[in-house]
């Protein structure tokens, strides 16, 4: 796992990133400057090198719209490592994978049911059936980064309708296949993630289709929900450090009176807290990078963030006033930003978890165990 910034691969993103317009522009110019394929981490597994992955979306965000970043850091974060693992016994898998890594290639994570709680996976009633030598794909996904404009989605679907862990297999299914609908999710945020509802109206796919090990898909996205949940928190980390800057510079140079709004003790204070704040969130996402530890440690980062980012983003729309309400303003990053309370399980799901989580956190479990 890298350490400090890769100067070299930074200047790589940069230049794939600079005047690339739509996401799939952005992503083919990635895979073609190699830097998609660099993000594996060393040795066997599907892991992602956490700290490339953050120099990585640092750059996208200083240079790009919260749109074009979300449309990469899903795929780089969960799609590319859940197909890893599918490539090594489906040989369609690896085909996408291939093409996903040379940019040629996007694919949608289709996860959350249409109508259903994030979370609630095990709830999820899309699924596939087999008739004859048909496999067909029946149900709906909401809320899906890239929807629209992917060329395949990696759907996870019912296999059985036991509400169990092994019912649920993944779907590699083309996005021009009869049956595959979708209806663009919002005109007004992530412009250029091609947020989408997908529909599927008994799609027939082969055998081949149905990728990685039978009833392991949840199991396989569990593996990953850390890497996602620190792919969030990093991408949150650049963006409040860069809005902090541009803040601080605002300050600087807006007049009060005789000086500027920075030379404000009441001014000064209430940027301090929220510094403080991100230094809290710069601490988390150092330490998860280095030691990712148990699930229970994701949980507390995605919640952590979530909340840092609301009370930052919050503290520097009051600082810059009416300034943040423009068109493209702060106050509308600022909305964007719900997100990361909300994508890859609300906040409040997280929080109950962390509190079943207490004794682990706090590192008491070994101590308990000594006093019994």
């Amino acid at each position: 796992m890298s350490g400090s910034p890769d100067p070299a691969f930074r200047a790589l993103v940069a230049g794939a990133a600079d005047g690339a317009g739509t996401a799939r522009a952005l992503w083919r110019r990635l895979g073609q400057a190699g830097a998609l394929d660099r993000l594996r981490e060393a040795g066997p597994g599907a892991a992602v090198d956490a700290g490339l992955l953050d120099d990585l979306l640092a750059e996208l965000d200083a240079r790009l719209p919260p749109g074009l970043v979300l449309s990469v850091c899903v795929q780089v974060a969960t799609v590319i490592p859940l197909l890893r693992t599918a490539a090594a016994v489906s040989p369609l898998a690896a085909e996408v994978l291939a093409g996903a890594l040379r940019g040629e290639t996007i694919v949608a994570l289709a996860a959350t049911d249409a109508g259903a709680a994030g979370s609630a996976l095990l709830d999820a009633r899309t699924e596939l059936r087999t008739e004859g030598a048909a496999v067909l794909l029946d149900g709906g996904k909401d809320w899906i980064t890239n929807a629209c404009h992917c060329d395949h989605a990696l759907v996870l679907a019912r296999r059985r309708p036991a509400r169990h862990f092994t019912s649920f297999s993944w779907a590699l299914v083309p996005a021009g296949r009869q049956g595959v609908s979708c209806l663009p999710a919002t005109a007004e945020h992530f412009t250029g993630a091609g947020l989408g509802h997908l529909r599927f109206a008994a799609v027939s796919l082969g055998p081949a289709h149905v990728v990685g090990r039978p009833g392991r898909a949840l199991a396989e996205f569990a593996l990953q929900i850390g890497t996602e949940r620190l792919a969030g928190a990093l991408w949150a980390r650049a963006l409040c450090r860069r809005v902090l800057a541009e803040t601080r510079d605002h300050l600087r140079r807006r007049p009060l009176g005789e000086g500027t709004l920075w030379d404000n003790a009441a001014v000064r204070e209430r940027f301090a807290r929220c510094l403080v704040e991100w230094r809290g969130l710069d601490a988390l996402c150092a330490a998860q990078r280095v030691d990712p530890g148990p699930t229970s440690a994701s949980m507390a980062l995605k919640a952590a963030c979530a909340e840092g980012v609301d009370r930052i983003l919050g503290g520097c729309v009051e600082l810059r006033g009416a300034d943040a309400f423009r068109d493209g303003g702060l106050a509308g990053l600022r909305a964007q930003t719900a997100m990361f309370g909300i994508a890859g399980g609300a906040t409040g799901a997280m929080l109950a978890g962390v509190a079943d989580h207490a004794d682990e956190l706090l590192g008491l479990v070994g101590e308990r165990d000594l006093k019994h």
